[in-house]
């Protein structure tokens, strides 16, 4: 054989091993069938039985979380929660590194945060998504290293990425059909709005309204923007209130007890209304259930964060996971309510209350979360 055909020969044959390799190491998680590990904390989508499996590494890991804007409670008792978690002492020993940053609601900065991670070499990164699509090309960078991401709390279009959640749009059904049983099927309806552009609130707002606008229901419903936050629920149902008087009843998103506030500031009746799982809130019903605040609760709870890093630490272990873990929404009203474990008087801290998860062996306590901060972990 000539020199020439020699070389051409092992040139082809080491372009085809790095084809090969490139192809095996670019492929990602594999689908397998199920059932995964821990089913009871880790339960499967019942629309989407697709499982997950990536190749065991062993540890400890390097994991991240990169949220999105922090300008609201829920945030940042997320945040706090994830650093609480992995400092557990069960959770600790797999970890090798932890980072939490926020980078605000510029999908572009969120999208070079993960990649930045993935780069470094992380093991996995959890990602609060700003939006739901646009993902494609870091699903593919994080195949080719080796990471796993797993989405949580907004949704991810597409079945490409690992995710934990709660189903929105039952979440935004659930407080329609709560005002139904409680003001009848017509009246005037104050509707606040999450963050504009989020999948959250979209959902949220689709559910409500398609029980709400269905045959025979005869609503004035108002729609304003408290972005989550309790400040800009308050002013946002303060100008609702100003504009149109009295309302029936109301579902809020979040900020609850702003919006509460604000009916309380304009001195009008307090009216049935579905809404966040805030502490506050929540002690706000039981102060003024009499007086017309016939309440209800649901919990999108900040905790689902540690149920991502659980999941995350069991899949760089071998196991077998959901494509999309469905988490169960705990809830609530004036009706059932128990002091000390629906809601604490005691603590005043704006914080939300629904933070255990049986299944999963989490139960958070506000002194565990409080020693924590909101703030990105230093570099």
């Amino acid at each position: 054989m000539s020199m020439k055909k020699m070389m051409l020969g092992l040139g082809a044959a080491t372009l085809a091993l790095g084809v090969f390799a490139g192809t095996a190491f670019a492929a990602g998680p594999e689908v397998v069938k199920g059932p995964g590990v821990e089913p009871a904390c880790f339960a499967p989508d019942a629309k989407n039985a697709k499982f997950f499996q990536w190749p065991k590494k062993e540890g400890p890991y390097k994991i991240a979380v990169v949220n999105g804007f922090v300008a609201n409670v829920w945030r940042i008792q997320m945040i706090q929660t994830a650093k609480a978690y992995a400092a557990d002492p069960e959770i600790a020993k797999d970890i090798k590194e932890f980072k939490v940053v926020s980078v605000g609601t510029d999908m572009a900065a969120q999208l070079g945060a993960v990649e930045d991670y993935i780069n470094q070499g992380f093991d996995a990164v959890l990602i609060d998504p700003n939006t739901p699509t646009g993902w494609d090309r870091v699903v593919r960078l994080a195949n080719q290293k080796g990471t796993i991401l797993i989405a949580f709390d907004n949704e991810v279009s597409g079945d490409t990425m690992a995710a934990v959640a709660q189903d929105q749009v039952e979440m935004g059904k659930a407080g329609a059909k709560w005002l139904l049983d409680n003001v009848g099927n017509k009246g005037k309806i104050l509707e606040v709005r999450g963050v504009a552009g989020f999948s959250a609130d979209k959902d949220r707002h689709d559910g409500f309204r398609s029980l709400m606008e269905a045959p025979g229901n005869n609503f004035e419903i108002t729609e304003v923007v408290g972005n989550w936050a309790p400040g800009d629920s308050q002013k946002a149902t303060a100008d609702a209130i100003a504009a149109h008087g009295k309302f029936d009843g109301v579902f809020t998103q979040g900020g609850s007890n702003g919006t509460v506030q604000a009916f309380l500031d304009a001195k009008i009746p307090l009216v049935p209304m579905a809404g966040e799982g805030e502490n506050i809130y929540r002690i706000q019903i039981a102060k003024y259930k009499d007086q017309g605040l016939k309440g209800y609760s649901y919990g999108q709870s900040p905790a689902q964060v540690a149920i991502a890093l659980k999941e995350a630490i069991a899949a760089l272990k071998g196991g077998v996971i959901p494509q999309r873990v469905s988490i169960p929404t705990p809830t609530t009203d004036y009706t059932r309510m128990k002091e000390g474990e629906d809601y604490f008087p005691d603590l005043t801290a704006d914080f939300f209350a629904a933070n255990a998860f049986p299944p999963c062996g989490l139960n958070f306590t506000a002194p565990q979360l409080m020693a924590q901060t909101g703030e990105n972990t230093p570099k």
